[in-house]
């Protein structure tokens, strides 16, 4: 089975559909969102109605910070930018947008995965696993060989090495990687809809268990449409400039 690993779609409509394209392109024959589908972008009804869509047809959906922010529970440490679109997107959901944020799990484990937005091993803490010791803890708080994940918003491979201290690799898009089951696997799928490494197009991650191998993908979107859509809607320039630049 392919399985494509999409996180932090942001309300980035563009970004999102031109993911999911390219996802079928290749193969793909399962969707995960590995949270954060709303908040600083110009869309986020557009955004969770095409996500419903998919999980009706099967999709792994989880919770992620901006999602829980945008039914009430707004982290005092979250930036004034990103405080200003979560209240502009609050106006914008209907009732049955905020059901279906309200029933997403923080963390979903099915067979050998476990999906989550943040850390496994606190998935309601929102931690950045942005170096190994942090890949270690979410590692330990599972049995899976993958924890498919997001919230850092490069793309990140973390694997078991000599006793079992995680390794990170920077993948190269485009190249898959031999995923085997004799070690495991901490896979962040990088931003689909707000990517920070200043290449504007968008991120994804395929995953093939039945080859074993995980290939990173990066899209070109209609990023100058989506930048154009926040400005639009009254959102800080700054985030219109961060889908630009992809920084």
């Amino acid at each position: 089975m392919k399985l494509a690993l999409f996180a932090d779609i942001h309300s980035n409509l563009e970004a999102l559909q031109a993911c999911l394209a390219h996802a079928r392109s290749q193969g793909a024959e399962r969707f995960a969102f590995l949270g954060d589908l709303v908040g600083y972008g110009a869309d986020p009804a557009a955004v969770l109605d095409l996500i419903q869509t998919c999980a009706a047809e099967g999709a792994v959906v989880v919770l992620g910070n901006h999602d829980a922010a945008a039914l009430g529970n707004l982290s005092e440490t979250i930036n004034d930018h990103a405080r200003m679109a979560i209240e502009w997107t609050r106006t914008q959901l209907s009732p049955r947008h905020v059901e279906f944020l309200s029933g997403l799990p923080l963390i979903v484990h099915e067979a050998n995965m476990t999906f989550v937005h943040a850390s496994a091993a606190a998935p309601d803490k929102w931690i950045y696993v942005s170096d190994p010791l942090r890949a270690a803890y979410s590692l330990e708080a599972t049995q899976a060989s993958y924890v498919l994940s997001g919230h850092v918003h490069e793309q990140t491979l973390y694997y078991t090495g000599a006793g079992g201290r995680p390794i990170s690799f920077v993948p190269t898009p485009g190249v898959p990687i031999p995923v085997g089951r004799h070690r495991r696997w901490l896979v962040i799928a990088g931003s689909a809809g707000q990517p920070r490494d200043g290449n504007p197009a968008a991120c994804y991650a395929m995953l093939d268990n039945a080859h074993a191998t995980l290939t990173y993908h990066r899209v070109p979107y209609r990023h100058i449409v989506a930048a154009d859509k926040v400005r639009a809607a009254g959102l800080p320039e700054r985030l219109a400039l961060r889908l630009e630049h992809g920084d």
